[in-house]
């Protein structure tokens, strides 16, 4: 099922952010990259490309072109889905690497570029060294995401990768929090649901015993 509402981005990192595009709310499936223009949402959502360089690709881009690109993005991510599944809570060692060729393949195929540019908010013009990407056609726009995948796999430490403990939920986490407590995607959401949950079970057993 697609998904109209905005992207969740509750995972404390993007990488981690995009394998959550697709997910289950309570028992329904819900896929923010199901076709074309929900990739196209996310990333600019995930802020991963210019509202720009979407519009530029967009009036370039074939019929369905963007569909199938949404097609790839979805193979990556169930890919690294079932990957990050496999061992979240323990560290990832060098036996890992193997696992990540194809990942590597997708991240040689980037033509980023440094430029000096005008420094944002100095106030005072002072110079700054940014990476630019060459958007040369719509299949570019998985290299943001694999570069976001990266940055995930070799930044995050996996021992604090969990799964959030929804009955139904399938997101999933890094943990920041200190002593490493956190049990829910979000309070707002499944925190919320077992609070509820556990009063509704309180009353009952109250009532038993009256």
């Amino acid at each position: 099922m697609a998904q109209d509402a905005p992207a969740l981005f509750l995972a404390d990192t993007l990488g981690l952010d995009f394998l959550n595009s697709v997910a289950t709310d309570v028992d329904t499936p819900i896929d923010w990259i199901e076709d074309g223009d929900g990739l196209l949402a996310w990333l600019e959502q995930a802020e991963l490309v210019s509202p720009g360089t979407l519009a530029s690709l967009r009036e370039r881009a074939l019929p369905g072109e963007f569909d199938g690109v949404a097609a790839q993005a979805r193979g990556l991510r169930e890919e690294f889905r079932a990957f990050v599944r496999e061992r979240r809570g323990t560290p990832l060692g060098a036996e890992d690497v193997a696992e990540l060729a194809s990942l590597n393949r997708l991240l040689a195929r980037d033509e980023g570029f440094l430029q000096l540019a005008v420094a944002e908010g100095t106030g005072a013009g002072g110079l700054e060294l940014r990476t630019v990407r060459r958007w040369r056609s719509p299949e570019s726009l998985l290299l943001p995401i694999g570069e976001a995948l990266a940055r995930f796999l070799s930044e995050e430490d996996f021992s604090y990768v969990k799964a959030c403990e929804g009955p139904a939920c399938t997101l999933m986490f890094v943990d920041h929090t200190r002593g490493r407590a956190r049990r829910w995607c979000s309070m707002a959401l499944c925190g919320n649901r077992a609070k509820q949950a556990a009063h509704r079970d309180r009353v009952r057993k109250s009532r038993d015993l009256a």
